[in-house]
């Protein structure tokens, strides 16, 4: 029977789909036959069979395995941790006692000092850049400070002075704090008296730089400031702030403070210490219209007696035109007369004391007479002997050679002060001591201008405790030290201090 064409068709199709259908089959076959790479590889490899591990009976009871680090390990991993941590602690702790105190000489004086003056070739940077880093330590409590012995024996060294009992005789002169920055830092160090300044009326920024000047072979300075000063009210701001603090520490009020209630000086806020506030005059005031020098001298002491336990006069400055001009007879007492009648009005329960500061230049009988003259006519209660020099003859030791560098420093212009003023010192405090008692003995002093003995410090090349003790021999109350402190370092006032000790 005929097959109809499209049938013929369709059964030509379903056998081509047959046919692929068988092809595709078979192909697949095939390649199921063929080896993987993975197959092929492990075949070219032995193959090591695998270890049956046996299984393990259950029980009700957890089995424990071994642990890779035992309990008694870990405890004593604990131990070494803590031991450490405890090593680092003390060493940290030892190495803060250390650094911050001023018996570390071989960081202080031999290393500190010399790093600062490698660099920085110019003095007054260096001094500058030493004042911040102090500034920065004492907010933190890492200054350097002097620390009590253990022991606690009472100082060999205590003295009296204006009536009050000081832990020691050593101070420090102004210039190393000129605006009251560094009063509690100085005091930290050990000094019996820190003295600040000087301090102008107004704001000047004193002679052009470079102004001071290295003698390194002399241990010595040359400077000429000029009285740069940030002025009496920043400064007096300053201090008062600092009562402030001091009053609110101890749950006091800043008026029960100043007025000795807080069982500590006004000034100084430590027992046992002073606080000295050296005090000048503008460079701008012309010096022969006295009555404008007065009124500066009077300007600084109202703004500033209020905080200071002692108020001194500086008339001796060799950088400032016509200053040491002051130093007559009758220029100085109208000056230090009025400087006294202000401190007497002083807006607390006792008034600061008055010293004035005298040139060593101003050396012969007649000068000298009209100086203690003058102290006792105005009924100023002492005198502080030494200041700068503008002398250059005696200063180089015999034998002694300077680098051209140090002979450049030497002939600057200005004051120097250094070793070398030593002997001049000493000669000075035992001239004004004999001048002033025998004054006082023949009847010239009158009780209603002040104490009879009149009370002197020293400054001028004392660098050890040896010089300290001889200028207090010879009639002083207090050696003050300046230069020596920028090459001996923080712990200058402490190695003299003990040197002193061994000696009493």
């Amino acid at each position: 029977m005929p097959v109809p064409a499209d049938e013929q068709d369709q059964r030509a199709n379903s056998t081509a789909s047959a046919r692929s259908i068988v092809l595709y089959t078979s192909a697949n076959t095939a390649m199921s036959a063929m080896p993987t790479f993975r197959q092929s590889a492990c075949r070219r490899l032995p193959v090591r069979p695998r270890a049956t591990q046996p299984r393990l009976p259950r029980t009700s009871t957890p089995v424990r395995f071994a642990s890779t680090s035992s309990g008694g390990s870990v405890g004593l991993g604990r131990a070494k941790v803590a031991l450490y941590a405890t090593a680092l602690a003390a060493t940290g702790y030892v190495g803060y006692l250390y650094v911050t105190d001023t018996r570390a000489s071989l960081l202080h004086q031999h290393i500190i000092p010399p790093l600062l003056r490698t660099l920085f070739p110019d003095a007054e940077d260096a001094h500058h850049i030493g004042s911040k880093i102090l500034k920065a330590l004492y907010e933190v409590n890492l200054q350097p400070r002097e620390r009590q012995p253990r022991n606690g024996d009472p100082s060999k060294l205590t003295t009296e002075v204006f009536g009050a009992t000081i832990d020691n005789p050593v101070g420090i002169s102004a210039g190393l704090d000129k605006d009251g920055e560094l009063t509690d830092v100085l005091f930290g160090f050990g000094a019996g008296v820190v003295e600040i300044g000087g301090i102008t009326p107004l704001a000047q920024a004193g002679n052009e730089r470079p102004r001071c000047f290295r003698v390194a072979g002399l241990d010595g300075l040359v400077n000429r400031y000029g009285l740069n000063s940030q002025g009496a009210d920043v400064v007096a701001q300053r201090l008062r702030r600092r009562v402030r603090r001091f009053a609110k520490e101890i749950g006091a009020t800043e008026e029960q403070v100043l007025n000795g209630e807080a069982s500590v000086p006004p000034g100084s806020l430590v027992d046992g210490h002073l606080l000295a506030v050296q005090v000048a005059k503008n460079k701008e005031t012309n010096e022969k219209d006295q009555a404008a020098v007065a009124a500066d001298y009077v300007y600084c002491v109202n703004r500033l007696a209020r905080y200071a336990d002692i108020v001194v006069v500086n008339v001796s400055s060799p950088n400032t035109p016509g200053l040491r001009d002051l130093q007559a007879t009758e220029p100085l007492t109208r000056l230090l007369t009025a400087v006294v009648e202000a401190a007497h009005k002083t807006d607390r329960k006792t008034r600061p004391k008055v010293m004035v500061k005298v040139s060593p230049d101003e050396d012969d009988d007649v000068q000298m007479a009209g100086v203690v003259e003058a102290v006792h006519r105005s009924g100023v209660d002492g005198v502080i002997v030494g200041n700068t020099t503008k002398r250059r003859t005696g200063i180089i030791p015999e034998g002694t050679r300077l680098s051209a560098k140090d002979q450049r420093a030497l002939s600057e212009t200005g004051g120097y002060s250094g070793p070398a003023m030593f002997s001049r010192t000493l000669d000075l405090v035992g001239r004004y001591r004999k001048m002033m008692d025998a004054y006082a003995l023949e009847g010239n002093a009158t009780a209603d201008k002040g104490d009879s003995r009149k009370t002197l410090f020293a400054t001028g090349g004392i660098s050890n405790g040896e010089q300290a003790l001889q200028v207090l021999n010879a009639g002083a109350s207090v050696a003050m030290v300046y230069t020596n402190m920028v090459y001996g370092g923080a712990g200058t006032i402490t190695r003299i201090k003990g040197e002193m000790e061994k000696k009493v």
